[in-house]
């Protein structure tokens, strides 16, 4: 089928839609110092051509220099329709930027002698009691800067979980799972652990967490537009949010409260998280008003030593670092559809918050951030302002030049070409590459680098210090029986865990961006690498008497397994919206869109009289389709003249290694197209073509086809069926096995070799680059002239 537009793609194109309307909408917010007149120009700068580049709605930033903000400013729009511009007072969900006011909650009944920051986690909580095979419990300090021992997501009110429990219904839930590790001994970032911090201020203050926070924290900073939970005030200028992945296009963020508060439900601008900075920089006072004791704060900014005596990468709760041999401390935030970046320098007492509404942009956040400190430090020492590199897109047959797998001892990386995009995967990750200068390099939303430079005849690309060459392109070998159960999808719309099988190996993508290796522990229990979001835990599943897994339990989160849909006898089916003739005769009696422009006479012709080795299997000519109905009168399949001799030139091309086409569809009358969209439920229109702009298979330059086993005369497995109304069927899908995979991307690499391009919602479906020089046709077959044979 051919998908012009639908509800998957709709918020997709409505972010393109105010974005363009925005673009260069910027608000000078609440202040432009003296001489920051260029510092903010640079800044603006960079932000504009990141937002083009990487497709950014709303953006907001504030400097702070010593005990004011010299600058803040909003870019692009705070709503999808693009009606109102964001500024520096725009509301965003700042997600772990939350634990630093938790951290001080807790600092602050620590200073008024009601807490002890090394006494056992018990001491206040005496029903907290996970499963502890240690000699020793875990502390309040440890809770903070993350050496408690804890899982990182609790079992109830996980960041997965949309139920929105309490804060106490969540840490209760915590005696369910056992200590990972020994308390003290290891650094693990645990949102469940500042969870359990805030539990604490709950129950020593006897005030509900965010009552507590308001009043004594973020009201005294007149943080007027931040709170643990949404008001009329906040939701009033809370920026719109976008979700994406690398395989879908963007859909709308929840809005879903997490039952960790504590650690990451923070709502709050630009402007209020300035004069959370300028708090710090003025030792806990906020301009007369004492937030927290001077020597409570520093305990919190001071870099303390593990047993071993290594140096901790956390404070009480901020996170420390460096930046070009300045001490900085900050933290980083990510939350549905929000990313936050807050750092400061202590000595120089300058500051960055910075936030953009658009999932898991914290590599955009941390580069603008280090710029403006950059910038920042530059300008007071009355030095020339730095540059920053900004990057292309990739030159023109660059992507497919680069294409292909590689390996260096023993690691695999991959490269993957589409719509002359080009993506890395990784080191556990997904990166899409682009130009700098006359290199490569990867740069997204995730960050930039690292750099990947190629041989000169592209055999082999240099990262870092390590060269990988190309290999071969081969048939991967089968998944092992016993995982086949296991592969599938996990958990809900707004955050899917991905099982899928890779060289013989079983793999989870979770949290959308993060690739995990999986080690088998036994038939139902998979390791977690030790790096990443979850070192030292587990995937375990619960199969059925089938040994189809029904449940996934990872890292202690319960991910039920999903469905694709309804099907019979392997092919989709939806239940039509009205009786399929009834559609059909409204249809037929239909008048396709006008279009006033110069066409291309139309030169249908039947592809296998190109060639007659293309074999067909109609799906519109019998009721194997999804509506369940008999479409059309004939199993033909047309084309414009150029695209069928274009597949012709494919079938030959793909024989001598074993594989030719199966048609599925082609030429598609108008009142079809008409047919299918009036058919289909609103929430699956992303996968049929409005019939308001036509069909390029209307055009007769578009073919649903898949690969033929010429040795079995069967059609290969694909990740997903043909007509199949879910992600399965999107080109970049990184589900099911190895390959499945390796025989989609066979198929769209032969079909892009001879001018088509793949649908960017359906493996199966390419369209002819000619397509836009044919008019919208509505015959019907039996209509069409028989074309001569060019064949003889």
């Amino acid at each position: 089928m051919h998908p012009v537009a639908g509800a998957l793609l709709s918020a997709s194109l409505l972010v393109l839609t105010f974005m363009r309307a925005a673009a260069d909408t910027s608000d000078r917010g609440a202040s432009l110092a003296d001489g920051y007149q260029e510092v903010a120009e640079r800044l603006e700068k960079f932000i504009a051509g990141e937002r083009q580049a990487k497709n950014l709605p709303a953006v907001s930033i504030a400097l702070v220099d010593n005990n004011r903000i010299v600058w803040s400013a909003g870019f692009g729009s705070q709503d999808a329709a693009g009606n109102q511009p964001a500024t520096s007072g725009t509301v965003y969900r700042v997600g772990s930027v939350s634990k630093l006011f938790t951290d001080m909650a807790v600092m602050q009944l620590v200073a008024a002698g009601k807490v002890d920051l090394d006494a056992p986690v018990k001491r206040y909580l005496p029903d907290f009691a996970p499963k502890n095979p240690f000699d020793v419990e875990p502390t309040v300090r440890q809770l903070m800067n993350h050496r408690s021992g804890l899982v990182r997501e609790t079992p109830v009110g996980s960041y997965f979980d949309d139920c929105e429990p309490s804060i106490a219904d969540t840490v209760r839930s915590l005696n369910e799972m056992k200590l990972v590790h020994r308390p003290g001994t290891v650094t693990k970032y645990s949102n469940a652990a500042v969870t359990v911090a805030g539990y604490i201020v709950e129950k020593v203050s006897e005030q509900p967490y965010e009552q507590y926070v308001q009043e004594n924290l973020l009201g005294p900073m007149q943080m007027e537009s931040s709170a643990f939970r949404p008001n009329e005030r906040i939701n009033d200028k809370l920026a719109d949010a976008w979700m994406w992945a690398r395989h879908l296009p963007r859909f709308a963020a929840p809005k879903f409260a997490l039952g960790t508060l504590p650690a990451g439900n923070l709502y709050s601008s630009v402007d209020d998280l300035g004069n959370f900075l300028i708090t710090i920089f003025n030792d806990g006072d906020f301009y007369g008003e004492r937030i927290i004791p001077a020597d409570a704060l520093h305990a919190m900014l001071q870099r303390r030593k593990s047993d071993a005596g290594d140096s901790l990468d956390y404070g009480v709760g901020f996170r420390l670092g460096e930046l070009d041999g300045h001490r900085t401390f900050g933290h980083g935030g990510a939350v549905y559809g929000f990313a936050t970046q807050v750092t400061g320098l202590p000595e120089e007492k300058l500051g960055v918050a910075a936030v953009v509404a658009v999932d898991c942009g914290n590599g955009f956040t941390r580069r603008l951030s280090e710029y403006a400190l950059r910038l920042m430090l530059a300008q007071r020492e009355g030095k020339p302002l730095p540059e920053i590199e900004t990057t292309e897109p990739l030159p023109p047959g660059a992507a497919d030049k680069l294409a292909g797998v590689y390996k260096s001892e023993g690691e695999t990386i991959r490269l993957e070409a589409l719509d002359n995009k080009l993506y890395l995967y990784h080191d556990n990750g997904s990166r899409e590459v682009r130009a700098l200068d006359d290199k490569f390099t990867a740069d997204d939303l995730l960050g930039l680098g690292p750099a990947i430079e190629p041989s000169d005849d592209y055999t082999a690309v240099t990262i870092g210090e390590k060269s990988y060459q190309r290999q071969p392109a081969k048939l991967p070998p089968a998944c092992p029986e016993k995982w086949r159960g296991l592969i599938g999808e996990y958990g809900w719309d707004h955050n899917i865990l991905y099982i899928y099988e890779q060289d013989g190996r079983l793999w989870a993508l979770i949290e959308w961006f993060d690739y995990y290796p999986l080690t088998e522990m036994s038939e139902n229990a998979f390791g977690f690498p030790n790096t990443g979001l979850y070192p030292g835990e587990q995937i375990v599943f619960m199969r059925d008497e089938q040994g189809n897994a029904i449940e996934a339990l990872a890292a202690g989160v319960k991910f039920p397994r999903r469905n694709f849909g309804s099907f019979k006898d392997g092919v989709f089916r939806v239940r039509p919206t009205r009786p399929v003739e009834e559609l059909k005769a409204e249809a037929l009696a239909a008048a396709p869109p006008s279009e006033a422009r110069p066409f291309r006479k139309p030169d249908l012709i039947d592809v296998t009289s190109v060639d007659p080795s293309i074999k067909l299997d109609i799906r519109y000519a019998s009721a194997d389709n999804f509506l369940q109905t008999k479409i059309y009168a004939s199993p033909q399949a047309f084309l414009q003249r150029p695209a069928a001799e274009a597949l012709a030139r494919v079938q030959q091309a793909l024989k001598p290694q074993g594989y030719g086409l199966l048609v599925y569809d082609a030429y598609r009358p108008w009142y079809v197209t008409k047919l299918f969209w009036d058919a289909t439920p609103d929430h699956l229109h992303a996968f049929v073509a409005d019939p308001s702009q036509g069909s390029r298979h209307n055009r007769g330059c578009a073919v649903d086809l898949t690969l033929l086993n010429l040795a079995t005369g069967e059609p290969v497995e694909m990740p997903g069926v043909y007509d199949e109304m879910s992600h399965r069927s999107y080109p970049l899908y990184p589900g099911g096995e190895g390959r499945q995979r390796w025989h989609r991307d066979l198929l769209r690499r032969a079909m892009e070799r001879e001018g088509f391009s793949v649908y960017e919602v359906e493996w199966w479906h390419f369209d002819y680059k000619d397509w836009r020089q044919y008019p919208i046709v509505n015959q019907r077959f039996e209509e069409l002239e028989p074309a001569e044979n060019p064949a003889g």
